[in-house]
């Protein structure tokens, strides 16, 4: 038997890493096909897994870390649930095939993992992005191994006992509100701000750092304060305040797109020599001799052979969804082709824009559903050029667009990985993880997420129908429908652009802030100072509650930062571990009873807004008293 010590990848370990994967995977399809948003599964899975290695006996913490690591990348897959769903919502599927579901869903997430490889040099190894999730669960490991701080263990306990109450008193029992809002109107201009009462949200902005934080809210300001009161101006609604959501959802939303677009690609760009660097060394093995296990990724060999199966594995699966709809000719072999490189090139460009979003922001406020918009854009407009150079059509536009949403999942789920993975690979490190078992276990990951994912997805439309499709039974009830937001906007806008009627002003406009927000940052940069696009970019286009409690988070970490970090740093931790772990809880009985309200009081609506002000503030009152007082104790 391994002494503890050197346990890592075990036989139980990935048993138990597959367990929790059924159970996280099926939440989070459930909630984003609900309410378009999901949980981050890592800090749970951390949880859950130090448990029951404990319980069996012999663990060590490189063996937990595995375990999350498995279950993390399979919890995350379940985001194909922002694309796979809009092949129904066009009519081109009636169900969810089984097979061809869990090959595409494979095949897209284990891409993710094959690109993740060489940007862990770039973006892990060899970078000083925050990454406050991926820090958050190595500091969940430390305290909780056997060697950990006992006041650090203490710290974290404190941290997640207060957000897991505040979460069920907020998202079960609902005596408290989520969130405030501030509105106002002038004329037909009208004005929000939004911010949430979640304490994982304020954890990760303490995590994060004050610049990230203060250009997210700078983008809120842009949204909410400029773009969002011009539009109304341009627009005139008889109720501007009820209009303004529907303005910030359909048109800034896709200014915010626009700018991640810029922002993004110039990331890319300036990433471009430790990108092409980590590729090297990944692929062709220069620089992996290293002896440290601790910088060693899986045989470039393996690597490149893994890449060729899939490759072949997507070619199968695109001429399989061709094969009965098109002629046997160049057209076919040329559309395969093309999904195959979009799968590889844009696939790898979009997982490496949301590995580095992740670490500025956390893999659960990443916008996904930002960068499928970006990607299904590309893609349909790849289209649009087959059909004028007369490959394609007018009349096989419906296969174009099946054909184009049946690529956007396969690099959903590629983008979904790499976005996750890379926070476990910088708990990894902080840990003292071996990179290449790291991979195998993501790897791992992938296949029981695939092997769950068709069954649940195919398990929900049966039960509850999706909105904008048509009810797969007769009887059912329309108001029962699951909303599933972010499929019903791939397939508009694969359908607007194949059928030319998407409006482009407001990607073009996005396009325009971001060079100009590129352009700002490279001035200020000059001056020691910064503003990074892509944070601007996520407040742009992130729910307003989102981006301002991560910057209250954020600016709180700055004025406190030299009052007991450390301590600081794990209370921060444990604010995001409570709520996750709540969150997983009320997952679970929303989708054994199909009530979403199944825990809730009768507790005045006017009520919840007044007491959930009070208890937040109450929690930050509490947190700067305790690490002001931590640091008069050590003095």
């Amino acid at each position: 038997m391994l002494p503890p010590s050197s346990r890592e990848l075990t036989l139980r370990g990935v048993i138990l890493g597959t367990l929790i994967t059924v159970i996280f995977t099926a939440a989070n399809v459930y909630l984003g096909l609900k309410i378009g948003l999901t949980f981050a599964s890592s800090i749970p899975a951390t949880i859950i897994s130090m448990v029951v290695l404990r319980i069996l006996g012999n663990s060590s913490i490189l063996e937990n870390n595995l375990v999350q690591t498995q279950a993390s990348a399979a919890g995350t897959l379940s985001c194909v649930f922002a694309a796979l769903p809009s092949l129904i919502m066009v009519g081109y599927w009636h169900e969810f095939p089984y097979f061809q579901t869990l090959l595409l869903t494979l095949a897209g997430g284990m891409t993710g993992v094959v690109f993740t490889i060489p940007l862990r040099r770039a973006l892990v190894s060899r970078s000083t992005l925050p990454y406050p999730e991926g820090k958050a669960c190595a500091e969940i490991l430390k305290a909780s191994s056997p060697e950990g701080d006992a006041q650090n263990l203490r710290a974290l306990i404190q941290g997640s006992t207060v957000s897991a109450l505040v979460a069920f008193l907020t998202g079960g029992l609902r005596i408290l509100s989520d969130g405030f809002t501030l509105a106002g109107s002038i004329g037909a201009s009208a004005f929000r701000l939004s911010g949430s009462f979640s304490l994982a949200l304020l954890g990760t902005g303490y995590l994060v750092g004050l610049a990230g934080g203060i250009a997210m809210l700078i983008g809120v300001v842009l949204a909410w304060g400029v773009l969002v009161p011009y539009l109304g101006h341009l627009y005139p609604n008889a109720h501007p305040l009820t209009e303004a959501s529907g303005l910030w959802l359909h048109k800034v939303r896709f200014i915010g797109a626009g700018v991640i677009a810029i922002a993004a690609l110039w990331t890319l760009i300036s990433l471009a020599k430790p990108v092409m660097r980590g590729i090297r060394e990944a692929l062709i093995g220069t620089g992996s001799s290293t002896q440290d296990p601790t910088d060693t990724d899986l045989p470039p060999r393996l690597i490149n052979g893994l890449a060729i199966l899939l490759a072949i594995t997507l070619a199968g699966l695109f001429t399989h969804f061709l094969w009965p709809v098109m002629a046997h000719d160049t057209a076919l072999i040329t559309l395969v082709l093309l999904g195959i490189g979009t799968c590889f090139i844009i696939g790898f460009l979009v997982a490496s824009a949301c590995g580095y979003m992740a670490g500025i922001i956390g893999s659960s406020s990443s916008p996904i559903s930002g960068i499928g918009i970006i990607a299904i854009i590309l893609i349909t407009l790849m289209m649009t050029f087959l059909e004028h150079t007369g490959l394609l059509t007018a009349a096989q536009r419906p296969i174009a667009i099946g054909f184009g949403l049946f690529i956007l999942s396969a690099i959903t789920a590629s983008a979904a990985i790499s976005n996750d993975n890379l926070q476990d690979l910088k708990t990894g490190q902080l840990v003292g993880a071996t990179p290449w078992r790291q991979e195998v276990a993501l790897l791992i990951g992938c296949v029981a997420g695939a092997f769950i994912i068709p069954w649940v997805l195919q398990t929900l439309y049966q039960a509850y129908g999706f909105a904008n499709a048509p009810l797969p039974h007769a009887g059912m009830h329309p108001d029962q429908v699951l909303a599933a937001p972010q499929p019903a906007l791939m397939s508009a806008i694969a359908t607007g652009i194949m059928n030319h009627t998407l409006d482009w002003k407001m990607l073009e406009i996005g396009a325009g802030i971001g060079i100009a927000l590129v352009l700002a940052d490279l001035g200020l940069r000059k001056k020691s100072l910064a503003l990074p696009p892509l944070a601007v970019g996520l407040g742009l286009y992130l729910p307003p509650e989102v981006s301002v409690t991560i910057t209250v988070g954020a600016i709180l970490g700055h004025i406190l930062r030299h009052h007991a970090q450390e301590k600081g740093t794990m209370i921060a931790s444990g604010f995001i571990v409570g709520e996750s772990i709540i969150g997983v809880v009320i997952a679970a009985i929303a989708g054994g009873t199909g009530n979403p309200d199944a825990l809730a009081l009768p507790i005045p609506t006017t009520m919840q807004p007044w007491l959930g002000t009070i208890a937040f503030t109450i929690v930050i009152l509490w947190f700067v008293k305790t690490l002001r007082q931590k640091e008069t104790r050590s003095s």
